[in-house]
């Protein structure tokens, strides 16, 4: 994944048509569980762009897309959220949802 600052966020949502947003805190022992979890998951993908940023540097973005908890996950298309996940279960969940959620080749 790569890292994003708050400059970034939103120039990344709306230029790349598909991408993954992975937020979390620093502290978050949760959240670096489902890194470990999203490095796995984005070799599945390798025309997926994955990017993570702290949310803690993004609370207005945090507001607009109604983001409840970290760690999230968002699937953008578009620069519209096209999919949102908090609890992460395991990698092949992730693979399920995420596949689910991209466009029909």
């Amino acid at each position: 994944m790569k890292a994003i600052d708050r400059n970034d966020v939103m120039r990344v949502v709306e230029v790349e048509p598909l991408l993954a947003l992975y937020l979390y805190t620093p502290l978050c022992g949760t959240c670096q569980l489902a890194r470990r979890m999203l490095t796995v998951v984005e070799q599945l993908f390798p025309a997926l762009p994955f990017y993570e940023t702290d949310i803690n540097y993004i609370p207005e973005q945090a507001v607009a897309w109604k983001i409840e908890s970290v760690p999230c996950l968002l699937l953008f298309r578009d620069g519209t959220v096209a999919g949102k996940w908090y609890a992460f279960h395991s990698v092949p969940y992730l693979y399920e949802v995420i596949q689910a959620r991209l466009p029909v080749k």
